[in-house]
């Protein structure tokens, strides 16, 4: 892993010991660097304006760590996408440049659902002036729709568009399980 990605991600991880209570910098650094696969695909959500970091409390602590995208906003480089292919292919007219489940899965995260998204909430507001899709259940889904969340007015919402719709403030959030030992 690049050693300057490695110090950006310290300084992130030392700066929000909020997050991750109970665990070390050495413990995560070891384990991106035994897993290149984890740190390429942690190195893609930092290239894409995700800003991850480790979240580690309420999630099942024999999973591992999970990095997830702790940008303020949705990041910058995720952003103005409709849901998913299907949606896409839809799209007669204007169609987006892609979509937020092929870009994740370009990326090698998985997007948050509703449940991971509450649980990045509760370390302090995000998507406060942007919103971001997440995973959308499959009956919303056969049905030509998809879910996305913000926080405003100091609450999470969920809500509810097109598949095919894509703002220039709506981009999606990614996550990653990462083993450490």
């Amino acid at each position: 892993m690049d050693k300057a990605l490695l110090k950006i991600l310290q300084a992130r991880f030392e700066k929000n010991t909020h997050r991750h209570e109970g665990l070390t910098w050495i413990a995560i650094e070891k384990g991106l660097l035994a897993d290149k696969k984890a740190a390429a695909i942690v190195a893609r959500m930092e290239a894409t304006g995700g800003e991850p970091d480790v979240l580690y409390r309420a999630e099942n602590p024999e999973q591992g760590i999970a990095f997830y995208d702790c940008a303020a906003e949705s990041p910058t480089g995720r952003r103005s996408l409709c849901y998913d292919r299907q949606a896409l292919d839809a799209r007669a007219k204007f169609p987006p440049a892609g979509n937020a489940m092929e870009s994740a899965k370009d990326i090698g995260c998985s997007l948050l659902n509703e449940s991971q998204y509450r649980f990045l909430q509760s370390f302090g507001p995000v998507d406060t002036k942007t919103s971001s899709w997440i995973e959308t259940p499959g009956d919303v889904r056969k049905l030509g729709g998809a879910l996305f969340s913000e926080f405003r007015y100091g609450h999470v919402f969920v809500f509810h568009n097109g598949a095919g719709s894509y703002y220039a403030a709506r981009g999606f959030r990614g996550r990653l399980l990462l083993s450490i030992h």
